[in-house]
């Protein structure tokens, strides 16, 4: 409608002056509504095209879009493993810091594990002193075996020494046997030496080595045992927690709720533009949005990064081959767009639905000399439109709670 009285200025009202003042033609006498097509069709054909001619210049130049949002990633509350709840640490809607505990799950088999554990660590300390006293009592036999054996050995050598002498007063047989008892108490004393190193390397490396498994085993059952007690893993808030003491919750099929990440949908709002604007839509563009959850004001933006790529297009690999007439609606160019000042969207509620306005800029090609004048001056045009678009969006802005209130009953 801006469009059509602003070329009507330019054209309907010169032919209709020339008609009344040069040609002396009077409304309501010689130009009526039956007559007006007639006599001022020169004006109205020129107003038509320039009309459309400047609306497609301006939503060319200075697009425009009501399918920007405020999206916000939400994070799954999910257990690592499933369980039944059995404590609750946090209302419908609560805020919860980084590493706050969410809920709990009966943890009473882990409870069990981390206790044998633990009395497994303590059975191995106390074989651990039972192997000492192992040691103690091995050497006291081999001090026995080597005296058994030093008596033995001495008894042998002074029978020896007598068999020297005089042969008959010693046997052969006597000998003999105390040779057998002085080998048999040697047996002794290695038999007793390696009893005492099997003790040593069981309370060196045997018993050690267990309780480090157990140890570990301890370790990876308190593990288990915390991961009974879901933490949050950022800060933010919990909103329609509705989980209740006794839910079963499963990682896979059954989350437990959903964690707001403390500032998101703060600092951005995704736009998408129509596809034949992808080659006006530049980052560092200035923008303009006007949202719902906070009427009658307007935001100015940035334009800060732009999709290269339309999501209608995107597939992924299977069996069946890609058809382009699946697609039955065209895609839009995503566009993220920024407060250009700090707490430009502060008030705005996250998720919420906003109109939004990209302005092209042609100043400092203009400025760099590399156009001619003609050029410049249809570039100065282009950016001289774009204060239509920012009248529209305002005229929007102002009937938006109006539109939404009355019409819609929303």
């Amino acid at each position: 409608m801006l469009e059509l009285l602003l070329c009507s200025l330019l054209t309907i009202l010169p032919d209709y002056l020339y008609r009344r003042y040069g040609q002396g033609k009077r409304l309501g006498k010689e130009i009526t509504l039956y007559s007006a097509w007639f006599e001022l069709r020169w004006g109205i054909t020129a107003c038509v095209m320039l009309t459309i001619g400047l609306i497609t210049v301006i939503f060319y130049n200075h697009p425009s879009t009501s399918n920007a949002t405020l999206y916000y990633r939400t994070i799954p509350i999910i257990s690592e493993t499933n369980g039944r709840v059995a404590e609750i640490y946090l209302g419908m809607s609560d805020k919860v810091t980084q590493g706050a505990p969410i809920f709990r799950l009966d943890n009473t088999a882990q409870q069990a594990a981390v206790e044998a554990d633990q009395r497994r660590i303590a059975e191995v300390e106390a074989a651990m002193v039972v192997a000492r006293t192992d040691i103690a009592a091995t050497e006291g036999k081999i001090q026995e075996a080597q005296s058994a054996h030093q008596q033995a050995l001495d008894e042998l050598e002074v029978k020896q020494e007598l068999f020297r002498r005089n042969p008959a007063t010693v046997t052969v047989r006597e000998i003999e046997r105390l040779e057998n008892l002085v080998e048999g108490r040697k047996g002794a004393i290695t038999s007793a030496m390696a009893a005492k190193e099997a003790a040593e390397a069981r309370i060196a490396i045997l018993l050690p080595a267990e309780k480090a498994s157990a140890e570990a085993a301890l370790a990876q059952a308190q593990v288990n045992l915390e991961k009974t007690i879901i933490r949050a893993g950022v800060t933010g808030r919990v909103e329609q927690f509705a989980l209740k003491v006794g839910d079963i919750v499963n990682p896979f099929m059954r989350p437990a709720g959903v964690l707001i990440p403390e500032g998101a949908g703060r600092n951005s709002i995704q736009a998408g533009f129509g596809q034949i604007e992808a080659q006006v839509m530049k980052v560092g563009m200035v923008a303009e949005v006007t949202c719902i959850s906070k009427p009658w004001t307007i935001i100015p933006m940035v334009v800060t990064v732009v999709q290269d790529f339309i999501a209608a297009g995107q597939f992924r690999g299977g069996e069946q081959l890609i058809d382009p007439q699946q697609v039955t609606r065209p895609g839009t160019i995503v566009v993220f767009l920024e407060p250009l000042f700090e707490g430009g969207l502060d008030g705005v509620t996250p998720g919420s639905s906003c109109i939004a306005n990209a302005y092209s800029s042609n100043h400092d090609l203009i400025a760099s000399g590399k156009v001619g004048t003609l050029h410049g001056l249809v570039l100065h045009g282009v950016d001289a439109v774009g204060l239509v678009h920012a009248m529209l969006l305002r005229l929007q802005a102002l009937l938006l709670p109006i539109q939404t209130l009355v019409f819609t009953g929303h």
